[in-house]
């Protein structure tokens, strides 16, 4: 890949190290990650003065006061948050990293490529399960948890990418991850959507996943194969293969590994079952359908 070498004026370098690193160490010592995340979002806002003007019991308007206490992730919810079959402990901690990676991407610092690609790589370290080395991440990136992945060395994830690991999701070394690119790891039901299915999702490494692909629960994408622009995967993609399509079948193995590759006529199949990630709801859960519906078949 061609690319040009950028670096930041000395000064500019010299700050954006010493924050990162200030962050990178709180969040690794015995303070609350909350009130970490709390302070970091305040001043990157710009809104010290008006917050210590509500703490002194100053009169702020119910705006300012409501966009103050969400500086917290305490005083916030996410959608993972209602998730039955999440693990609170483990969560508690992920969310907060989790909003603080949300809204930092809010803010107009995160246009700043250099400084934003070092925070969330900082971040990534803190939240995901693993994260390897040189890994960058870029603008508009949503998980479900963050705590249920795990990146490889080298990887890059572009714009508005969704990780969804409600599940397990795996993603190797040298992975490219294009814009608007979806990687799922839990389903529904076709009858019953609120019976979820949680899956380990597996991407392999030198994996490109092109614009605005999906691959969907419990399938694995091998190594060195390529999901075309906007494909589905619905089953294992063999390694050096390229697919395409929806659902994504191969077209064609990458010239130069035809000796090691599956055969065409082999590949398609499904091994979704074979990576299920059964869970327990406690006894005392009170199940409901959010959606209020009679789900008695006719028949």
């Amino acid at each position: 890949m061609t690319k040009r070498y950028v670096s930041l004026p000395d000064e500019a370098e010299a700050g954006m190290r010493e924050f990162i690193e200030a962050v990178d160490r709180r969040l690794s010592g015995d303070e609350d990650t909350c009130s970490v995340v709390e302070d970091v979002l305040i001043d990157l806002s710009g809104d010290r003065e008006a917050y210590e003007r509500w703490q002194n019991g100053e009169e702020v308007s119910p705006a300012t006061q409501v966009r103050l206490q969400s500086y917290d992730p305490c005083n916030t919810t996410l959608e993972s948050e209602y998730y039955a079959e999440k693990d609170e402990e483990t969560y508690r901690r992920s969310k907060h990293l989790q909003w603080l990676w949300r809204q930092f991407d809010s803010l107009p610092i995160a246009d700043n490529v250099e400084f934003a690609l070092r925070f969330r790589g900082m971040l990534a370290d803190h939240l995901f399960e693993e994260c390897g080395e040189n890994c960058r991440f870029f603008k508009g990136i949503t998980f479900t948890y963050g705590h249920n992945i795990t990146i490889g060395d080298n990887t890059i994830v572009h714009d508005d990418v969704h990780l969804d690991d409600r599940g397990k999701l795996t993603i190797g070394d040298r992975v490219s991850i294009s814009d608007g690119v979806h990687i799922y790891s839990h389903d529904h039901d076709v009858v019953d959507q609120t019976e979820v299915r949680n899956f380990h999702t597996i991407v392999e490494d030198d994996v490109r996943l092109t614009y605005d692909s999906m691959v969907r629960a419990g399938n694995k994408v091998g190594e060195n194969a390529i999901v075309g622009a906007r494909g589905v995967v619905q089953h294992d993609i063999p390694a050096h293969h390229i697919a395409v399509g929806m659902p994504a079948k191969s077209v064609k193995i990458k010239p130069g590994w035809e000796s090691v590759a599956t055969p065409i006529d082999e590949a398609g199949v499904n091994r979704q079952d074979e990576r299920h990630l059964p869970y327990d709801l406690p006894e005392e859960f009170e199940v409901f359908d959010e959606f209020d519906r009679d789900l008695q078949s006719p028949n």
